[in-house]
């Protein structure tokens, strides 16, 4: 009967199940668990599996050139840049707002990896982007 569950579970793209079907049926035998309980454990180890898997989409067709954060940012070698007003920038209000946000400066301050921190959290956050150099 596992085999056949593992095979329709491949069949209808339910990775995340298939993935932990072994755990949970034999975690269910040894404790004696219920039917929704088990379905319940299933059906969200599928809704991590394909959150996860929508976030490394995201972050893999975003092109962001660089593997910055704003947690990684050295704003300690750019004394330009206002640490608060940046981190308040990342709770991503902006966007709700449909505001746009513009980085002016000399070459070599921290524009594009500014700008790549903040399209980084925004993609962990669920939000799609792209980032273009221009």
């Amino acid at each position: 009967m596992r085999k056949k569950l593992h095979q329709l579970l491949i069949e209808l793209r339910l990775k995340g199940m298939a993935n932990v079907l072994d755990r949970e049926l034999n975690r269910a035998e040894k404790k004696g668990s219920a039917f929704d309980s088990i379905l319940y454990r299933l059906l969200a180890q599928e809704l991590a599996y394909r959150q996860e898997r929508s976030m490394l989409y995201r972050l893999n067709h975003a092109k962001i050139p660089w593997d910055w954060t704003l947690k990684t940012f050295p704003f300690d070698k750019q004394l330009g840049v206002k640490k608060s007003q940046i981190m308040s920038l990342a709770s991503l209000a902006f966007i709700e707002r449909a505001e746009n946000i513009v980085f002016i400066g000399n070459p070599v301050t921290g524009k594009s990896g500014l700008a790549s921190g903040l399209l980084h959290q925004a993609l962990i956050d669920g939000y799609r982007g792209r980032f273009y150099w221009g």
